[in-house]
């Protein structure tokens, strides 16, 4: 079982303000087959969060720890991170223009699994997870994100889960921008993966939608930069019918 462990984490930002503090102590275990929900108003430091993790340069990690299996994560670079086995799935994934889907993928496969899927089985299994989130085969020789409408970008975002499979996934806002059907699609494809694989996940979301497709084991309260409350779906539930009022401006961190 692999742990990914969260330790004091402070993270700042330079704005044209000057340096801002962001992360203010963040606390988190997340355990390989669990899912937690990450949850919280605007601006409170989710999405920052997770580039912290995956060592977004922007975001300057002040002190605390980030631990894989014991070894700090932030002690590696970006690339060494994802063969560790940290995975994340941006909330405005970018174009890479002039790059092929299916050039792209087999390149990051390459990476992280340290040598080339044999091209026939890799062909079968791109197509089998395209298939699953109803990607149409054309979309392979596509420039990577360019072009692709929201829900695109999030289903493209989930095919590289399934392809890379990490032991640890950071979601963030993945329902952001999918309607309806895409939604279910998304989030039958993230439980397929789950099911199959022991896999640690952190789902960061604003609403309880995405939940009722995608069952959290823990639920963390995110407020002005770190955990201020856990506890199971019901809170997730009460968030929906109360909002965030009660937390913001809640100064001590939930007791983990």
């Amino acid at each position: 079982m692999a742990t990914l462990e969260i330790k004091d984490l402070h993270a700042s930002v330079t704005t044209d303000e000057g340096t801002k503090e962001i992360l203010k102590g963040v606390n988190l275990t997340v355990r390989s087959g669990e899912v937690h929900a990450i949850m919280g108003p605007n601006g409170s430091g989710k999405s920052t969060l997770s580039y912290a993790i995956a060592g977004h340069p922007k975001y300057e990690v002040t002190s605390g720890e980030v631990l894989l299996d014991g070894e700090n994560v932030l002690e590696m670079s970006v690339d060494e991170r994802a063969r560790a086995g940290l995975f994340l799935a941006m909330q405005y994934p970018v174009e890479v223009p002039g790059v092929s889907m299916s050039n792209f993928l087999r390149t990051a496969a390459t990476a992280v699994r340290g040598e080339a899927p044999k091209l026939r089985h890799w062909v079968k299994e791109v197509r089998d997870e395209m298939a699953k989130l109803d990607i149409p085969a054309e979309f392979a020789e596509r420039s990577v994100n360019e072009g692709f409408s929201g829900g695109e970008k999030k289903r493209h975002e989930i095919l590289q889960l399934a392809l890379l499979k990490p032991k640890f996934a950071v979601l963030d806002e993945t329902d952001s921008g999918l309607d309806v059907d895409a939604l279910r699609v998304v989030s039958q494809a993230v439980n397929d993966f789950t099911a199959s694989n022991d896999v640690g996940v952190m789902l960061i979301t604003h609403y309880t939608r995405i939940l009722k497709h995608i069952q959290p084991d823990v639920v963390h309260v995110f407020a002005e930069g770190r955990v201020v409350e856990s506890g199971g779906k019901e809170l997730a539930d009460e968030l929906e019918e109360q909002g965030y009022v009660k937390y913001v401006g809640k100064a001590e961190p939930a007791a983990l």
